[in-house]
């Protein structure tokens, strides 16, 4: 008969973990990170020298762009390989990359989190389109961010005449992952999470890898009356740490927002945007929107839309959804980011991708660092940080329709409104549309082949993705067309 789970402390569990192990972690930015563990880890290796040369697989980013989350683990000789597909949110790591010290990969959030399935199945990775053309086809970089990582974990196959990427599988010896409630025998429920992420393909992957699954929890309950609130099995959980609410915040923003888990008609309002660049672009993008349209926002500019949307009275005229699983209410920002307020359901981000890779998405609002003339757009490298493309790459390959969101310059710009419009106070020091960009995460021609319609908004023009080149098809009032949109490119739009 099995028996009851095995109850330990974090610290007991982490030293399960042998050197040379592939850890998984589950997470997105705060939502559903297991902290207490990955601090476990950390003060182990500081403490005892072990484990060592780890390899990390992550699907979505974790952290505060400080100390918590997977920076925890940012230390030589801990790790050996990253395989991660958002970078920004863990600065730590991204400095081990860049200073060639570990191997590292940036692959799709999306292909990673579906993966997991994958390897939790024993099938031979995942098939897929999306990366084609970008950084991550081998033919480019193969998602490799430096001179150290040499092996291949993408491959360019030809079936029926088209061209696919095969992600390989890799062997997953330990999960971690959280939740909020254990029963005795182990089963898991996510009753306080404001996302369910990958825990269960997570789990799957590594117990059917012959590795071991550690859940944090918050406490432990005697039975789970509803089976269905079961997101994972017992007979796949080996040890479990109760947290106490140590460690366990709902996010890194917030200890805990009822609004996360609840669904509600009633959607409060949202805070007033302020008149600013950032304003300017989120009113010309949700003109793009359509009544009864299923949409993705991403983060940081495009989250202007769904203000806006509140202000004018839009927002209940269309659905919201996040790539981490939540769909409609109002998606959330900042390291509350992956979770949305009043959300009408929350399934697991595999699930979610899959809607979105097959087309789901009427019209993705995304922001833009760099946009070259074809079109192609980067957002994984910003200066000397890298910041990875998290679920980008799935987004703008398969939406129907996507408008990126960008300042025509950046750093330092300041604009003004006046009675004829705009005017432009101070250029920003760095151009937005430039010759070469660092990575291709989105390819323009591509995007044209597959029947995408695109648009390129900024505070003072708007670009639409053509057959011939990027053309400008508006200007704001009170912009001089060659001034402030032509002379701050480094091509000629058509």
């Amino acid at each position: 008969m099995r028996g009851a789970a095995q109850i330990m402390s974090a610290q007991r569990a982490v030293s399960l973990i042998p050197s040379g192990a592939t850890v998984a972690v589950g997470g997105f930015v705060g939502a559903g990170h297991p902290e207490l563990l990955t601090w476990a880890l950390e003060q182990r290796f500081l403490e005892t020298g072990g484990p060592r040369d780890l390899t990390l697989f992550y699907c979505a980013g974790q952290g505060d762009r400080a100390e918590r989350g997977l920076n925890h683990l940012a230390h030589r000789g801990l790790l050996k390989r990253i395989v991660g597909g958002h970078w920004n949110l863990a600065p730590k790591l991204g400095a081990l990359a860049l200073a060639n010290e570990v191997e590292a990969y940036n692959l799709p959030q999306g292909v990673l989190c579906v993966l997991l399935r994958e390897i939790a199945a024993n099938r031979p990775g995942l098939i897929t389109q999306v990366g084609l053309h970008t950084f991550v086809d081998p033919r480019q970089t193969g998602g490799r961010m430096n001179a150290r990582t040499t092996e291949p974990l993408v491959e360019l196959l030809e079936l029926d005449g088209q061209e696919w990427l095969r992600y390989r599988p890799v062997k997953i010896d330990v999960a971690l992952i959280r939740a909020t409630y254990a029963d005795a025998r182990g089963n898991l429920t996510m009753d306080a999470e404001g996302l369910v992420g990958d825990v269960l393909p997570m789990a799957q992957a590594a117990h059917n890898c012959g590795g071991i699954v550690i859940a944090q929890v918050e406490s432990i309950v005697d039975v789970i009356p509803d089976p269905k609130a079961v997101r994972v099995p017992g007979i796949l959980v080996d040890a479990i740490v109760t947290s106490g609410g140590v460690m366990h915040d709902q996010t890194f923003g917030e200890q805990f927002d009822e609004s996360f888990v609840v669904s509600s008609q009633e959607i409060s309002e949202l805070p007033v945007l302020p008149w600013s660049e950032r304003r300017l672009i989120g009113e010309r993008a949700l003109r793009e929107i359509k009544d009864g349209e299923v949409v993705n926002l991403g983060i940081g500019l495009p989250e202007t839309v769904a203000a806006v949307a509140a202000e004018t009275g839009r927002l209940g005229h269309f659905t919201l959804t996040v790539e981490s699983g939540p769909t409609g209410g109002v998606p959330a920002g900042g390291l509350n980011f992956g979770c949305a307020h009043f959300p009408e359901a929350i399934i697991d981000q595999a699930s979610q991708f899959d809607f979105y890779d097959g087309g789901g998405i009427d019209i993705a609002v995304l922001g833009a660092v760099e946009v070259d003339a074809e079109g192609s757009v980067n957002v994984a490298s910003l200066g000397n940080r890298f910041a990875g493309v998290g679920g980008f790459v799935n987004i703008s390959h398969a939406a129907r329709r996507i408008v990126f969101c960008c300042t025509m310059t950046a750093g330092g710009l300041a604009l003004e409104q006046t009675e004829s419009g705009i005017r432009i106070l101070k250029e920003g020091a760095h151009r937005k549309f430039r010759k070469e960009i660092s990575h291709v995460c989105f390819h323009g021609r591509s995007a044209l082949k597959r029947g995408q319609e695109v648009l390129y908004v900024t505070e003072r023009a708007v670009f639409r993705l053509t057959p011939a080149g990027l053309a400008l098809v508006e200007t704001s009032p009170g912009i001089d067309l060659q001034r402030d949109v032509l002379a701050q490119m480094e091509f000629s739009p058509v």
